[in-house]
């Protein structure tokens, strides 16, 4: 099943895999208020429908989203409020690229009409369906996965410091998934020396992992913020590498394996 704001496939396993930031489409009447920057969608999380292929084939939900997060973020609160008080970050309906590079052709951006437009024509259709899945498979199994596919550039000075971890876990401290399939994550990391990584770092998980994430109920959110440099060039024209992909892939897989384990083991 397909629709015009997003992708979906539905699966057999109690395993949603949510991608918000894969689009890369701005509509016609958006796109002349745009800068060139802004066109090329740079902050995208590229390929990563690609790189998480293992879990389609599997039979996990996939959902992704078919428009630019400049368009809107699908990973922010519909009221708009930061998510990392304190630090810099892009907002619903963001005015800057990750690198402080304006989007608008008018530095002020979207108007709140043009926000609340945008927050029923793509936004809100994204999380209906998200809903949709999770309670699906909730009454199917019993509990359910959410796995939040992200990726960035691994060197942004806007947004942090040095260069990232190359897997960055976020579970919003702990309150998105049970400990144990925490746990069941990060012990397929350790002894491994190809990546490093960090649970709850910098990034700690987005609006969807933080609202949706629920494991009194049986719904165990994961955020997982990989390095664009893992698998891809991270600059234009922004390249799949299958050379660096054939490494990382193997790891993530084993990684949301472990994380569906622990969530089946905890409904029964």
């Amino acid at each position: 099943m397909t629709d015009d704001v997003f992708h979906f496939q539905s699966g057999e396993l109690p395993l949603l895999i949510s991608i918000p930031h894969l689009g890369t489409m701005i509509p016609t009447d958006i796109s002349g208020q745009f800068t060139d920057i802004a066109l090329q969608v740079a902050d995208t999380d590229w390929h990563l429908d690609r790189l998480y292929d293992f879990a389609r084939r599997a039979g996990a939900s996939v959902l992704g989203a078919r428009y630019s997060r400049y368009v809107i973020d699908l990973n922010r609160p519909a009221s708009g409020e930061s998510l990392y008080p304190g630090q810099t970050t892009t907002g619903l309906c963001p005015t800057e690229t990750f690198r402080g590079e304006p989007l608008y052709r008018d530095a002020n951006g979207a108007n709140p009409g043009e926000v609340q437009r945008r927050l029923e024509r793509y936004w809100q259709p994204y999380h209906a369906k998200l809903r949709e899945e999770l309670d699906r498979l909730k009454a199917r199994f019993g509990a359910v996965l959410l796995w939040e596919a992200h990726s960035i550039a691994s060197v942004l000075p806007r947004l942090f410091e040095g260069k990232l971890p190359d897997l960055n876990i976020g579970t919003n401290s702990g309150q998105a998934c049970d400990a144990r399939v925490l746990d069941a994550v990060t012990g397929t990391l350790d002894g491994q020396a190809s990546f490093t990584w960090i649970a709850n770092g910098r990034f700690k998980g987005g609006y969807i992992t933080r609202a949706y994430g629920d494991p009194a109920q049986g719904i165990n959110a994961v955020q997982l913020e990989m390095c664009q440099s893992t698998y891809m060039n991270e600059y234009a024209p922004f390249e799949y590498r299958p050379e660096l992909a054939q490494d990382v892939q193997p790891v993530v897989e084993r990684m949301v394996g472990a994380a569906l384990d622990a969530t089946l083991k905890l409904a029964r």
